[in-house]
């Protein structure tokens, strides 16, 4: 009997240290009191991902969240899908492509191509904050890092990356750590994911924390309710970011558990 309850004792214990992010991190509180616009403020002809959206974001004062990618010739683009055909209308993946093909690729029927990460650095030029989620696909984590690494360090403003990668949010904890990294998670569980279930449960329920050591959690917020997100935040002081946020009234709620706002299709 009591072999069993030091049993139980201790494996909750190693629980509590798995989910624990890198706490107290000062720098947090250049991305707090912004809402970020989840690929920029798009819609209403507007594609998400553009050049346009982000000037758009910039314009209006809120923070952005943008997604990049490794092109073939090592520069970046920014775009959220491997695949192309959702916002392009062409087939193909975005990863076999050179720089100079971007400019072929229009986005939804709109003046706007595919960009690259740098031109959105300058267009941003450190007006508001930033939220760069690394896309790594087919194990090209390490490339994509360095390269948007190469890029963020001679920016000029605030910004963090996150990942639903670990590898990601690991590199830049042992070759960068001064740059705030956050973990990307949802309840993976609940939804078909062409991932290992065992991989699945460990991210659904933050237990690669103990490893990457992340500053913020960015869980989907529908899926908010995972226990493991309350030690994070309750126990471990953690920042949480709520993504993808479309209703006001979701909005109102992450502000009053003091989670982040990744929002879109509506006006905070």
């Amino acid at each position: 009997m009591y072999i069993a309850i030091i049993v139980i004792v201790l494996i909750f214990g190693l629980y509590l240290l798995a989910v624990r992010g890198r706490v107290g991190n000062k720098d947090l509180s250049k991305i707090r009191g912004f809402d970020y616009a989840h690929r920029g403020l798009h819609g209403n002809g507007v594609c998400e991902n553009s050049l346009t959206a982000f000037r758009l974001a910039k314009e209006n004062g809120y923070g952005v969240e943008l997604d990049v990618h490794l092109l073939k010739d090592g520069n970046l683009a920014v775009i959220h899908d491997s695949d192309l055909t959702r916002v392009t209308g062409k087939s193909g993946k975005i990863e076999d492509l050179q720089t100079a093909d971007l400019e072929n690729y229009y986005l939804s029927n709109t003046g706007d191509t595919i960009p690259l990460f740098e031109d959105a650095l300058k267009l941003f030029n450190g007006a508001v904050p930033l939220i760069v989620e690394l896309k790594a696909v087919n194990g090209n984590h390490k490339m994509l890092c360095e390269k948007a690494n190469a890029l963020l360090e001679n920016y000029n403003g605030v910004y963090c990356v996150e990942s639903f990668d670990p590898r990601c949010v690991y590199w830049f904890k042992k070759n960068n750590p001064e740059v705030l990294r956050g973990q990307l998670a949802e309840n993976s569980l609940k939804r078909k994911v062409k991932v290992n279930v065992i991989i699945r449960f460990l991210m659904t329920n933050n237990l690669l924390n103990f490893l990457t050591k992340p500053d913020f959690v960015a869980y989907e917020f529908s899926d908010r309710n995972v226990f493991s997100n309350k030690i994070c935040q309750k126990l471990w002081k953690m920042q949480m970011v709520g993504w993808t946020i479309r209703t006001k009234q979701d909005n109102d709620i992450a502000k009053s558990k003091n989670w982040i706002s990744i929002f879109e299709y509506f006006i905070p």
